[in-house]
């Protein structure tokens, strides 16, 4: 139990003293990059899955 407790005393000392946390304006920054970035790899699969999807149909009337 002691080694529990040694540990979570370790770990907020480590959060509190040691730990450099961003400012507001880097998460702001951060959180707009991480958004762009999703909106481009949806757009990508959405596109590809529209792409498949025409092959795909083209395929089967080409074949029935």
């Amino acid at each position: 139990m002691a080694k529990v407790l040694d540990f979570i005393k370790d770990s907020y000392t480590e959060v509190t003293e040691k730990v450099t946390w961003p400012t507001w304006a880097q998460l702001q920054s951060h959180a707009i990059i991480v958004l762009v970035a999703s909106i481009i790899i949806a757009l990508i699969i959405f596109v590809m899955d529209k792409a498949s999807s025409n092959i795909m149909e083209l395929l089967y009337n080409t074949a029935s």
